[in-house]
């Protein structure tokens, strides 16, 4: 067994299908087959039962996946460590946020990372948060930037962005020109909600009390296609501010505060306290922790930057007084 049979096992299993997981590792189905062939004389057992088109773990199957899964992330740990031996950071900084933070929040941070340490590899894991937190606690990722709150007393947990929730609406929409929407006037809109995550947790509690009248125009998967339909008229929606920014600055979409409450989506960095973090993963917690090796960070930046220092003077400040209270 190498480690390229075993990546192949596993795409197929998690993807139920040959070809798919061929495409996700560069192979063709028949290399895939032949692959998973190898992999049963190998262990004398048969690993996955074929029905039709879908593929389904086989009981020792289950067992390999179990088994395998940990192997490759103890192979790219591995790795990771080797690497983190030269006091420079290099090899691979593995972190997990979502969809969003990825493309609305975290760029500028990340163009400031790869100035200051070219050498190293920016693998992103996109998922939803708790998938991420799944990912750090079996040590896959290192570092997670996942919505607040989290709880598990294993996990080290920093805030680093607060991003209130606006509404969004097209311009032509009459509530663009409110300086506030209170809720009661949003429920008389079409509205588009997303399909998942914390803005749809939001947004059932929010409009829970107006179910009744509620006139839900279509759930979407994602952000970019939530922004194009309240674009065009079709609806309106709620959304983090950041994530609308350039669209407002365009003349594409108008965000306008609620009336009768403020909701805030806050971001946390997220690592495992039991581990020893690579120093790919350490230099990224120590440049959203301070900034100052940054030389004139983009404006972005210095928000994520400013927030996260005020956000953590404000918790140690809070530590301090619980300890005095305690005392």
């Amino acid at each position: 067994m190498d480690f390229g049979q075993l990546t192949t096992f596993l795409e197929v299993a998690k993807l139920g299908n040959f070809s798919r997981a061929g495409e996700k590792v560069f192979r063709s189905q028949s290399a895939v087959s032949a692959q998973i062939r190898q992999l049963e004389r190998d262990y004398g057992t048969k690993l996955l039962d074929r029905a039709g088109k879908r593929v389904r773990l086989t009981p020792a199957g289950e067992v390999l996946f179990e088994y395998g899964t940990r192997l490759l992330a103890l192979r790219d740990e591995s790795m990771r460590a080797v690497a983190d031996q030269d006091k420079t950071p290099r090899g691979v900084l593995a972190i997990g946020a979502n969809e969003a933070t990825c493309l609305h929040v975290l760029p500028p941070a990340f163009r400031e990372y790869r100035r200051l340490y070219p050498e190293v590899q920016i693998s992103i894991y996109r998922n939803f948060s708790r998938k991420i937190l799944e990912r750090i606690q079996d040590g896959t990722i290192d570092v997670g930037i996942v919505t607040m709150p989290v709880k598990s007393p294993r996990l080290v947990v920093k805030r680093i962005f607060r991003d209130r929730l606006m509404l969004m609406t097209s311009p032509s929409n009459p509530l663009a020109q409110l300086s506030s929407a209170p809720v009661s006037v949003i429920t008389e809109q079409l509205l588009i909600f997303p399909q998942a995550g914390y803005t749809r947790q939001i947004m059932d509690k929010l409009f829970r009390p107006y179910q009744s009248r509620l006139k839900i125009a279509m759930e979407l998967p994602s952000v970019a296609m939530i922004k194009s339909f309240v674009a065009s008229g079709m609806g309106v929606s709620l959304i983090s501010e950041s994530f609308a920014r350039k669209e407002q600055r365009a003349g594409e979409v108008s965000l306008v505060p609620l009336a009768d409450v403020e909701l805030w989506r806050e971001l946390g960095m997220v690592y495992d306290q039991d581990r020893t973090l690579p120093r790919a993963a350490g230099a990224f917690i120590e440049l959203i922790r301070n900034g100052v090796a940054a030389n004139n960070p983009s404006p972005s930046l210095s928000v994520i930057l400013s927030e996260a220092k005020d956000l953590w003077v404000a918790e140690a400040q809070a530590e301090c007084i619980n300890s005095l209270r305690e005392e």
